[in-house]
């Protein structure tokens, strides 16, 4: 099964989120909130998300803003960005656009529209970037379509959830998972799978493919928070 696309929804009205959340949910994404700019732009640096639906008046950091914020930075500047608003006139959709937003609703707007609409941009990031068959990452080469896993040349040895897990992380790469939203990844459709057993599969992989588990290169601690494959591999 597919991983869900993770959006997050950043709008000071609860209804409005909720209404969003509610109908996203049903259709399999899995889905982040927040009620102003501070908070949005902090969940997105530690995550980077698949979309973001950003509400235009925002406390603290206006929306319009956090956009110009998100496409100034290398990190975020490719996150495809839903804006929502409750103007009507052109000049905000053509300033929203200007931005770097990907696409304009203004409220009221009916919940098949917007699932429309989001449905429509992750496609085309989709066709934007077709996604490769082997991960090539310093000297560690992932063969995604046969399941093997090649460190400097040689060929390690991984289980099939050990595999999921690292196909996971190097494809996102500078991205932190907390233990939880790793189990939802990888484990998703197992039950009574423990947070704690993230952590061992962690030590395993560092062990295959790691020169020295102690000091990794590849899979590194954000001590607190989780995990993340490192980005810079130079």
């Amino acid at each position: 099964m597919e991983t869900p696309k993770h959006i997050i929804v950043i709008d000071d009205e609860s209804d409005i989120r909720d209404l969003i959340v509610y109908n996203l949910k049903k259709e399999g994404f899995s889905i982040d909130t927040a009620s102003d700019g501070e908070s949005g732009l902090s969940k997105i640096q530690k995550h980077l998300y698949d979309l973001v639906i950003l509400d235009l008046m925002l406390p603290g950091i206006q929306g319009m803003e956090l956009c110009k914020i998100l496409r100034n930075d290398p990190k975020t500047s490719k996150i495809p960005i839903i804006m929502l608003t409750a103007k009507s006139e052109e000049i905000d959709k053509i300033l929203g656009l200007e931005m770097g937003a990907d696409d304009y609703i203004t409220k009221p707007f009916s919940p098949r529209e917007l699932i429309a609409r989001v449905k429509a941009i992750l496609r085309r990031t989709i066709q934007k970037s077709e996604p490769e068959k082997i991960l090539k990452i310093g000297n560690l080469e992932i063969d995604k379509e046969r399941y093997i896993v090649n460190v400097s040349g040689n060929q390690v040895k991984l289980s099939a959830t050990e595999f999921k897990l690292l196909v996971y992380l190097a494809e996102r790469k500078g991205r932190v998972f907390s233990r939880d939203q790793l189990l939802d990844a990888v484990w998703r459709d197992e039950a009574f799978v423990e947070p704690r057993t993230v952590d061992v599969h962690i030590r395993r992989l560092r062990s295959s493919i790691e020169e020295d588990p102690a000091k990794p290169r590849y899979i590194k601690t954000l001590r607190g928070i989780g995990y993340f494959f490192e980005a810079n591999q130079g």
